[in-house]
């Protein structure tokens, strides 16, 4: 639409012009002696006009030719960044792909060229990393920051996350350090920092960060709380060698903290070093909150100051969980303890006709060599030896 206009109002001009030209009748007289010159003052114009045209014109081209070396120069740079370009955004792409050795090569293209130096060699790094490629892998992270300084923080969280894939974990935390003195933690660093604490073994620090992240609802809470019941776990491991740090440790975990797990874990360090009161008392309570069968187990092995009121916890927990075997073998063994020998072997065959377990078969041919019956006693030691093949 805007040609058509441009050439209606050329028509139009050429039309004013030619009007103009037919009434007007002056001239132009050119004297150079001894020659005289007269030209219709319109032709005149148009002369004057096509000159001009015709001067531009040369000059221009005589312009356009002094300058071509540099055009060749800058149509050359031009083609150099476009083909750098298209060789970071295939980097790009092919390392989100999975295609880790072409992206390796075509970010190293683009690094040469210039093209983001700093961003094509983080990617070159990360594609390194994928390969397995241990000297490719450092030698492209030392380039990272020589090509923009800005991209020092994610230099750091890819040198913690190879860290960390190697089990490097002592220089993972180091690298994670660094990067908060930077510019902090977020949320992806701390979650790398978890896994970097958890393989170094600081139990406390990876408490911390479990519960940060929780807070933050960066981390879900079936898995925070099975983070947390390992790290409490581990400390306690750490700890069962002295009674009282254990207790002090045990009274200040969180109530929403403990688990059938923990407290297994906490009992079985009593027993270890002798506190059975302690580990009573504690699966006691854990067992009137939260029912687990492997902590009924558990129970049985304890040798407190009572026996007999370790009996009559466990029979009173038997009419609300009449099927478990595992509640029958306790009763059965906290009864061999007493000398109980008649509950003792009613408690066991009860076990044992809900669950053949070897556990099972052995308390009772124990049984039954201390009540001087061999006989009865063989069979069980069989079944249990042929569960063991």
């Amino acid at each position: 639409m805007r040609g058509l206009l441009w050439l209606l109002a050329l028509f139009a001009l050429a039309v004013g012009i030619s009007l103009a030209a037919r009434f007007n009748d002056g001239y132009l007289l050119l004297v150079v002696p001894p020659y005289r010159i007269e030209v219709a003052l319109t032709l005149a114009i148009f002369l004057f006009f096509a000159a001009f045209v015709l001067l531009y014109a040369l000059l221009h081209a005589i312009g356009l030719t002094l300058s071509l070396p540099n055009r060749v120069s800058a149509f050359r740079a031009r083609r150099r960044r476009e083909k750098a370009a298209a060789s970071f955004h295939e980097a790009v792409r092919l390392l989100f792909e999975g295609r880790f050795t072409q992206a390796l090569s075509k970010a190293a293209e683009a690094y040469t060229t210039g093209q983001s130096p700093g961003m094509a060699a983080l990617i070159a790094a990360r594609a390194a990393q994928r390969l397995r490629e241990p000297e490719k892998e450092k030698e492209w992270l030392d380039r990272v920051s020589v090509g923009d300084r800005k991209l020092e923080p994610a230099r750091l969280m890819l040198q913690a996350e190879i860290a960390i894939d190697r089990s490097q974990f002592q220089d993972a935390t180091a690298a994670l350090q660094d990067l908060q003195n930077l510019t902090g933690r977020h949320i992806a660093a701390l979650r790398l920092e978890l896994r970097a604490q958890q393989g170094c073994g600081n139990w406390q620090e990876v408490l911390r960060l479990a519960r940060l992240l929780e807070k933050r609802e960066a981390l879900l809470p079936e898995p925070a709380q099975e983070i947390k019941t390992k790290a409490h776990q581990e400390s306690i491991r750490q700890l069962q060698s002295d009674k009282g740090q254990l207790l002090d440790y045990l009274r200040q975990v969180p109530a929403r903290e403990r688990s059938p797990r923990l407290t297994y874990t906490s009992a079985e360090a009593f027993l270890e070093h002798g506190a059975d009161d302690e580990a009573q008392r504690l699966i006691e309570k854990q067992l009137d909150t939260q029912w687990d069968s492997a902590l009924v187990q558990l129970y049985g092995q304890v040798r407190g100051s009572d026996l007999t009121s370790c009996i009559a916890r466990a029979e009173k927990w038997l009419p609300q969980h009449p099927d478990d075997p595992r509640l029958l073998l306790t009763l059965g063994r906290l009864c061999v303890a007493q000398r109980l020998w008649g509950k003792a072997q009613i408690y066991l065959e009860a076990s044992l006709s809900l669950h053949d377990q070897r556990a099972v078969r052995l308390e009772l041919a124990r049984l039954f060599e201390r009540t001087e019956r061999s006989d009865e006693a063989m069979p069980h030691y069989r079944a249990a030896a042929e569960q063991v093949a």
